[in-house]
C-alpha cells in the first residue's frame, strides 16, 4: 500500500441532508473508503465515541448543533483531539476562518469538487495513519517502560535478598533460595546441626603490639582464606567475631555428611592458615589457629531487628563447640565423640579422654583429629 491508497480508512460523513451524504458516499466508496453516515451533530459525536473513525467530513449548517460546535467538542476530547476534520462550507472566507478557529484541519466549498475532495481526504487519511503509528509506538514504549520498571524493581529486590542471604550462605545456596522465592527457612525451627568454631591463637598480644592497619591486613587475609572454604564446603556462616568464627552444617540445606564435611573443612582451613602463618612469622607475628566441632540440636532462625538481621543457632551445641575450642592447642582440631563416630572410619584421630568445659555441667569425651584417610572404607 502506498501513501495515497485509502485502504480501510473510515470516513464519517455528517450532514442533515441525506442527498449530500449519498453524493459524498458515491465519490468515496468506489475508491475503497468505508463511509459512515451521521444526520446530526449528536449522531456524529456518538459515532465517534463508539467506533474507530479515521476522518470526519462535517457540514456546517445543521439544526440543534452546527458543525462549528461539533468540531469544538471533538477537539475537547483527548482521544479525538487530533482526529482529522474537513468542514464543508457553503461559501465565503468568513465561514472558512470560523471553521479553522473551531479546529478544522481543512475545508471544502459546496458544490464539492470531486478531485479536490479525494485529494484532501487522501492527504488527511495519510496524516491520520502517521498519527496512529506514533500513538501506537508511544503506547508500546510506555508499556515497555512499565515492564522495565517492574523488571528493575524485581531485580533490585532479588539483589537485596541475595545480599542478605549471602551474609551467611554460600553464593550457590543463596542463589538457589532467591530463585525459588522460599525464605521460610528464616523462621525459627529446631534441627540437629554440626557446629564448627574457629579461633586464632596469639591474636590478643599481636593486636596489642601492632598498628591497627597491620592487624586489619592480617584479619583480611585470614577471613578471605576461611570464607572461601566455608563457601566451598557449603557451610552456613553464623558470624565472624574478629579472630573467630562459627559455621554450621545441615541447615538450611540438609546434608547427610555434615560431620565429615565439617572435619574436611577444618583440615583445609588448618592447611591454608598454616601457609599464611609462615608469612606472618617472617613479619614477627606468632599466630596459629584452633578448631572445635560439636553436634547436637539447636533452635535456628532469623534474629535481630529491621535492617539488621542475622541467621543464628541457639543451643548448648554452640556453647560446647566454643568451650571446646578454648582448650584446644594451636593447630589442634578437637571434636566430640558424637562427631567423631558420625563422621565414620575415614577420620584419623585419637581419643583425649573426658574434658571438663567451662559452663557445662558434665565432661565431654573428646577426640583430636589428625586427618582423613580416603583409602579407608567408610561413609
Amino acid at each position: 500500500m502506498n501513501d495515497t491508497t485509502p485502504g480501510a480508512t473510515t470516513v464519517l460523513v455528517v450532514d442533515d441532508q441525506p442527498a449530500n451524504i449519498r453524493l459524498l458516499d458515491a465519490i468515496l466508496s468506489p475508491r475503497g473508503y468505508d463511509v459512515r453516515p451521521a444526520d446530526s451533530g449528536e449522531a456524529a459525536l456518538k459515532a465517534i465515541a463508539e467506533s474507530e473513525i479515521d476522518l470526519v467530513l462535517l457540514d456546517i449548517v445543521m439544526p440543534v448543533m452546527d458543525g462549528y460546535e461539533v468540531c469544538r467538542r471533538i477537539r475537547e476530547q483527548v482521544d479525538t483531539a487530533y482526529l482529522p476534520v474537513v468542514m464543508v462550507t457553503a461559501s465565503g472566507d468568513e465561514e472558512k476562518v470560523k471553521a479553522l478557529e473551531a479546529g478544522a484541519d481543512d475545508f471544502l466549498t459546496k458544490p464539492v469538487n470531486q478531485s479536490e475532495l479525494l485529494a484532501r481526504v487522501a492527504s488527511l487519511a495519510r496524516i491520520k495513519r502517521y498519527q496512529d503509528t506514533i500513538k501506537r509506538q508511544a503506547d508500546e514504549l510506555t508499556a515497555w517502560n512499565r515492564e522495565l520498571e517492574s523488571r528493575v524493581e524485581t531485580q533490585v529486590t532479588q539483589l537485596e535478598r541475595m545480599g542478605r542471604l549471602r551474609r551467611f550462605l554460600s553464593p550457590q545456596l543463596a542463589e538457589l533460595i532467591v530463585d525459588s522465592g522460599d525464605e521460610s527457612f528464616l523462621e525459627s525451627h529446631r534441627r540437629e546441626i554440626v557446629v564448627v568454631f574457629v579461633d586464632m591463637r596469639g591474636f590478643t598480644p599481636f593486636a596489642e603490639a601492632s598498628e591497627p592497619e597491620e592487624v586489619m591486613g592480617v584479619l583480611t587475609e585470614y577471613h578471605e582464606a576461611l570464607g572461601d572454604l566455608i563457601f566451598r564446603f557449603e557451610g552456613t556462616l553464623e558470624r565472624f567475631t574478629g579472630d573467630g568464627l562459627m559455621v554450621f552444617f545441615n541447615d538450611p540445606v540438609r546434608c547427610d555428611d555434615g560431620a565429615l564435611r565439617a572435619i574436611r573443612m577444618a583440615l583445609a582451613m588448618r592447611t591454608r592458615v598454616r601457609g599464611l602463618a609462615e608469612a606472618w612469622a617472617r613479619q614477627g607475628h606468632d599466630l596459629a589457629m584452633s578448631v572445635a566441632i560439636s553436634q547436637g540440636y539447636a533452635t535456628i532462625g532469623k534474629i535481630g531487628f529491621d535492617g539488621r538481621f542475622d541467621y543464628a543457632a541457639i543451643g548448648s551445641v554452640t556453647n560446647m563447640a566454643a568451650r571446646l575450642c578454648d582448650i584446644a592447642d594451636p593447630w589442634q582440631i578437637l571434636v566430640t565423640e558424637r562427631v567423631f563416630s558420625t563422621a565414620g572410619s575415614l577420620v584419623v584421630g585419637e581419643e583425649l579422654g573426658t574434658r571438663e568445659l567451662k559452663g557445662l555441667s558434665r565432661g565431654v569425651r573428646t577426640f583430636s583429629v589428625k586427618g582423613v584417610d580416603n583409602s579407608r572404607t567408610g561413609s
